[in-house]
């Protein structure tokens, strides 16, 4: 690990009035799995929006690698948007498309291969997802936990420095949790990417982090290692992790 990739700097963002963001400051560091996590409806996936400039703050500022993303336009976001995979909580797969012609679709569009090195690079993909035999098959004839497993090689088909996931376990069993886990940490040590991942899976996702975050009201409340925020005396840090219901955090 080195520097940071990614620097979140006092970041605002209301939507009809309503603060969704509330000045969060985070830094992710090069090469580190990152995991987010915090009750739904915490400002987390709006703030994957903002890495991908899909969004852009209120107030505050986003650096990637020491460029701020708000002021991009054009061709230089494209060229910035490149640099990033996703892994959608559903998985956005292309239903009309074979899984083999999902993960092939982004070298299909974004590069100039000729067939056979786009075939072989999916192929390949295809394989370290463990889905070597499944190309000709489409998202409705594989399972929840296979289509999580094509959306990841997908977002890993243009070799990105950073991969965003937006709870890309949710709707598994925890057996399949902790499979889909275990390859991302797997790829993540061959690949080196740097992972921003969002999640609502306490206390698995404790066994892959680096480093995690938790988001409330719009805010980073605490940030450290798995093992720091396990033993945190934050008191809305120890009721979310230990899914207590009396506490700082009202249910809804």
């Amino acid at each position: 690990m080195s520097g940071p990739m990614v620097e979140i700097r006092n970041v605002h963002k209301s939507f009809g009035g309503q603060q969704v963001l509330r000045g969060v400051d985070l830094q992710v560091t090069q090469g580190e799995i990152l995991v987010i996590i915090g009750r739904s409806g915490g400002g987390k996936s709006v703030l994957l929006k903002h890495l991908m400039g899909l969004l852009k703050p209120d107030q505050g500022e986003i650096m990637i690698s020491g460029q701020e993303i708000s002021r991009l336009r054009g061709r230089e976001l494209d060229q910035l948007r490149e640099r990033f995979g996703v892994v959608f909580q559903g998985g956005a797969l292309f239903d009309s498309l074979t899984v083999f012609e999902n993960v092939a679709f982004p070298l299909r569009e974004k590069t100039r291969l000729p067939e056979e090195a786009i075939r072989e690079k999916a192929l390949t993909l295809l394989k370290q997802v463990g889905l070597a035999d499944m190309g000709h098959k489409y998202p409705a004839e594989v399972s929840g936990g296979m289509r999580k497993r094509v959306a990841l090689a997908r977002a890993l088909t243009m070799e990105p420095e950073v991969v965003l996931f937006d709870e890309p376990t949710t709707g598994l069993d925890p057996i399949m949790v902790n499979a889909i886990h275990r390859l991302i940490l797997d790829l993540h040590r061959r690949v080196g990417f740097t992972a921003i991942l969002v999640s609502h899976e306490i206390p698995e996702i404790f066994g892959i982090a680096d480093r995690v975050a938790m988001l409330h009201r719009g805010a980073v409340v605490e940030a450290g290692t798995p093992e720091a925020i396990q033993a945190s005396t934050n008191p809305v840090v120890r009721q979310f992790i230990t899914g207590d219901p009396e506490g700082p955090i009202q249910p809804d």
